[in-house]
């Protein structure tokens, strides 16, 4: 569970809340169904509109990949490259091929598969460095998905505006009706631009975020095939690679290396 997308997601909302409880309004002055149907429902099924039923219904799915923490495992893909490297240079590139199958990571082992197998090193790089536009290309289409509803919800606030607005003009007579159609128009506008910046934005953010970090390891894991199959000593093959960690993790690595 990602700790910080949860606490800010929360934390906003709730901040919001106490702002309207400590301005003196209840929260129910703010609840509004037709508000919320038109907005949420609305935008939503208009981002269907140019995309797909599948799509619309997986953008749920997308959303709640925010609040994982995805598991790369840089500093143990570092220490496994370089005991691949060790084994390379005492034994030769075919001994790698008994450690292939015991390996988790589809495009390292898909990488390691090419170099046992003797393929020429730009061929290698070619070949992986499709499957990481690929990736980014997928990711892209999430991403994709999400800015369109971001964009369509403060849209359908101001749609909720003019409709809420219309109604109170043809019906001004009737004093009954002017305060419910004022709040359509009003929090329909709330709620349009409380989806795309509280909740849509930052899940867009965080989705880049990830998608950068996951292509910087899969780089980092091509740099270090290739490094494999030049035959680099292991210690050059970790000084490119611990290039490719934060701070903390470079430092753990190294101590481990050197200990």
């Amino acid at each position: 569970m990602d700790l910080g997308s949860l606490i800010g997601v929360v934390g906003a909302l709730a901040m919001m809340l106490l702002g309207v409880i400590v301005g003196g309004s209840g929260i129910g002055t703010y609840a509004d169904l037709p508000s919320l149907l038109i907005v949420v429902l609305g935008s939503w099924f208009c981002f269907m509109a140019s995309s797909s039923i599948g799509s619309a219904i997986g953008i749920f799915k997308i959303m709640g990949l925010t609040f994982s923490v995805p598991n790369l495992g840089e500093k143990g893909i570092v220490v496994k490259l370089m005991a691949f490297s060790d084994k390379a240079r005492r034994e030769g590139l075919l001994a790698l091929e008994e450690e292939l199958e015991d390996l988790d990571d589809e495009f390292m082992k898909k990488g390691l598969r090419l170099v046992v197998d003797g393929t020429d090193a730009a061929i290698v790089r070619d070949l992986l460095e499709i499957e990481v536009s690929q990736m980014q290309e997928r990711h892209a289409k999430k991403i994709g998905g999400l800015n369109m509803w971001a964009a369509l919800a403060p849209g359908f606030g101001m749609l909720g505006t003019v409709i809420g607005l219309i109604a109170m003009m043809k019906n001004l007579e009737d004093k009954a009706s002017v305060g419910p159609n004022m709040a359509v128009a009003l929090i329909t506008t709330l709620y349009g631009s409380m989806i795309a910046n509280w909740l849509l934005t930052p899940i867009i953010a965080k989705l880049r975020t990830n998608d950068s970090r996951e292509s910087q390891v899969r780089e980092m894991i091509i740099e270090g095939i290739l490094s494999i199959q030049a035959g680099d000593n292991p210690r050059i093959l970790g000084m490119k690679l611990v290039a490719y960690l934060s701070a903390e993790d470079r430092k753990e690595v190294e101590q481990q290396l050197n200990s």
